[in-house]
């Protein structure tokens, strides 16, 4: 009967995720996006760590397929398996799972506030780093890391929302199913 359990939850879990991954082809703002409540939802529910890293990641990337070869396919010659800078986007997502699993031990108001700020952050820190880095926008001083951080200032708002959206509708409904099924319940030791 446990195994059963396990199975349910992990199904359920997986699924919520594949849904919210699905949601990034809702047509949406900039930076208003799943990503951060994916990565800490993941870290707060899955009792196996390691699929707190894979399924989000896993989920994502599939979305980034349908993102990026059928709804923005006409900017592309061929078909792509992952984008230019994909690499700062997903070293994030990682680093919030991480900061999900250290926040989200207990998950309660203050912990989900304080790990969904930190996502927004981690997320703004890290892709804006990347663009400095990796392309020629900007001089490869402090003075255009600045630069880079000021203009990406407007899409942090966007991003603030979208985890603080994202991260209420997937815990609440996560809550919600385990309190409508309670063998979605796992024992907490």
């Amino acid at each position: 009967m446990e195994k059963k359990k396990i199975d349910l939850r992990f199904s359920v879990i997986s699924s919520i995720l594949l849904l919210a991954a699905i949601s990034r082809l809702i047509p949406h703002p900039s930076n208003f996006s799943p990503i951060g409540g994916m990565a800490l939802f993941g870290a707060a529910y899955y009792s196996k760590k390691y699929w707190a890293f894979i399924i989000p990641v896993l989920t994502m990337w599939l979305s980034d397929l349908v993102v990026n070869n059928v709804v923005y396919g006409q900017y592309f010659p061929q078909f792509v398996w992952f984008y230019e800078g994909y690499y700062w986007t997903y070293s994030a997502f990682l680093l919030i799972t991480l900061v999900g699993l250290v926040l989200l031990k207990r998950i309660k108001l203050k912990n989900l506030l304080a790990a969904t700020l930190s996502a927004s952050l981690i997320f703004y820190l890290v892709s804006n780093f990347g663009v400095w880095f990796s392309t020629n926008m900007y001089p490869k001083n402090i003075s255009g890391l600045i630069a880079c951080y000021v203009a990406g200032l407007p899409f942090l708002k966007n991003t603030l929302m979208g985890d603080f959206v994202y991260t209420t509708v997937l815990f609440g409904l996560f809550e919600y199913a385990v309190r409508s099924i309670p063998t979605l319940q796992l024992k907490r030791i």
